[in-house]
């Protein structure tokens, strides 16, 4: 994507993490003081010291190693956790929390690309998500909003789209962001239309229930065209077919109240791992956050009523959404959803187990999934409920999604020559990975959108 404006908040008062609201052009910056967790596989640098020039990385070190030149403005990062920004790896930008699907189908579908998705790719921003894997949506809208967002008319995430979903059977309602399947040369066709207008991603559904070679052409004619395929894990058949044809990254834990995956799937997913090696992984985002703590949703729902994702939305949009999320217990989409809860850490483990490399994203935009508030939370509860190690969460929302979609040369870690997309957040997100939900400082290519906690109005306000 090219970078948007060089336009940047003003530099910062001494002392103080507050920026002024006044945009000012600035090329080159130096970020100082933080402790830099960057990615990668090194230990964090404390002290860092990160110049940037014209919204790439120049160099890195700490404040012994690596003086400020003359010439740059110096931003602190003092008391902060210094992080590559975060990759939401499943959203639904066409979605922001609502709970009918087919209502909001019809009511909002001439609002996507004015309205909707541009407020949820500054939501996803304004929280630290510097880039995007969009997973379903009308074409000719994804092809739209990348388009605003080359041309520098609204301000969001690097964005990597699929367009529609693939899949063997779809409802009217439906046709406009999901295409049916029937046979090799279709799926060719379609998976070259795709590509043609600018998809990174094929969204694969219900593969099962497609003949087998027609899904194989699906995946055949993605990878011939560099494009990547990923494919939902709802169900056995799902992945053991999925694997077989050569799925490059499972959505969703699945299996409903199953309280766990078949054995011979999990044989299935050791072999495929076992033959992997750094190009041959297998990725996985089990978007298993909203599943585990719906219950204590329902007991607390407090944060729907959180201003955050009202962002960019117009007063009728966000009275819509409002009053069909009265009632957390009483949605029909959610009703399964207390016995699945107690089979999610079970899952989650023997996924671990196979060896898939698991990635963050949380299905974000659908019913109470906000994205101003999902990826914190999926982030959380990997680490102070299911036991994963902090640092291999943030690499899961940073490092690895830029693997999977092969950019690892230009986004994913704080190190030369990469793209300045540079996250803080104030105290040790190592002990407390909760704190990611208030993101201090937000920089995309190079921009500061946010410092101090503070938005820079002025700046987004340059979009309009």
């Amino acid at each position: 994507m090219r970078p948007f404006p060089k336009l940047l908040a003003a530099a910062a008062l001494v002392g103080s993490l507050l920026a002024t609201s006044s945009p000012a052009f600035a090329e080159k910056i130096a970020l100082v003081g933080g402790r830099l967790i960057d990615g990668t596989a090194e230990l964090p640098i404390r002290n860092s010291v990160i110049l940037i020039n014209d919204g790439i990385i120049e160099q890195v070190g700490n404040t012994d190693s690596l003086p400020v030149p003359e010439g740059y403005r110096v931003v602190s990062t003092e008391g902060h956790d210094v992080m590559p920004g975060l990759w939401e790896s499943h959203a639904h930008i066409m979605l922001v929390g609502h709970a009918n699907y087919t209502h909001w189908q019809e009511a909002y579908r001439d609002r996507q690309v004015d309205e909707i998705m541009p407020a949820a790719l500054v939501q996803l921003l304004l929280a630290g998500i510097t880039s995007v894997r969009d997973l379903g949506a009308p074409l000719e809208d994804s092809v739209a909003i990348k388009e605003r967002l080359r041309n520098g008319e609204i301000p969001g995430p690097t964005l990597y789209t699929s367009g529609p979903f693939l899949q063997a059977e779809v409802d009217e309602w439906q046709r406009h962001y999901r295409w049916e399947v029937k046979s090799i040369a279709d799926a060719q066709e379609k998976v070259q239309r795709l590509h043609a207008a600018g998809m990174e991603i094929v969204k694969l559904i219900d593969h099962d229930d497609m003949d087998r070679s027609v899904a194989q052409a699906i995946v055949d004619e993605a990878h011939r065209l560099g494009m990547k395929v990923v494919a939902h894990a709802h169900k056995p058949d799902e992945i053991r077919i999925g694997v077989e044809i050569g799925i490059d990254n499972f959505e969703h834990t699945g299996l409903t109240t199953a309280p766990g995956y078949p054995q011979d799937v999990l044989d299935t997913l050791v072999e495929r791992t076992a033959t992997g090696i750094f190009d041959g992984l297998l990725f996985w985002t089990p978007t298993m956050e909203g599943l585990f703590t719906y219950p204590d949703l329902v007991a607390n729902p407090e944060e729907l009523d959180d201003a955050c994702w009202e962002r960019g939305l117009k007063p009728d949009t966000i009275a819509d959404i409002k009053q069909s999320i009265a009632k957390p217990g009483h949605l029909s989409y959610s009703q399964l959803t207390p016995l699945r809860t107690p089979t999610i850490r079970n899952k989650i483990n023997q996924l671990r187990e196979t060896g898939v490399m698991m990635l963050v994203g949380t299905d974000s935009g659908i019913p109470m999934k906000f994205h101003c508030q999902s990826t914190w939370q999926e982030m959380a509860v990997w680490v102070h409920d299911m036991g994963f190690d902090a640092l291999e969460t943030i690499r899961a929302a940073t490092y690895w999604p830029a693997v999977m979609m092969g950019v690892q040369d230009r986004y994913g870690s704080v190190t030369p020559g990469k793209v300045a997309d540079i996250i803080a957040v104030r105290g040790d997100v190592l002990k407390y990975m909760n704190i990611v939900r208030d993101v201090d400082m937000v920089m995309k290519d190079g921009v500061i959108y946010k410092y101090g906690g503070v938005v820079d109005e002025a700046l987004l306000s340059e979009f309009e």
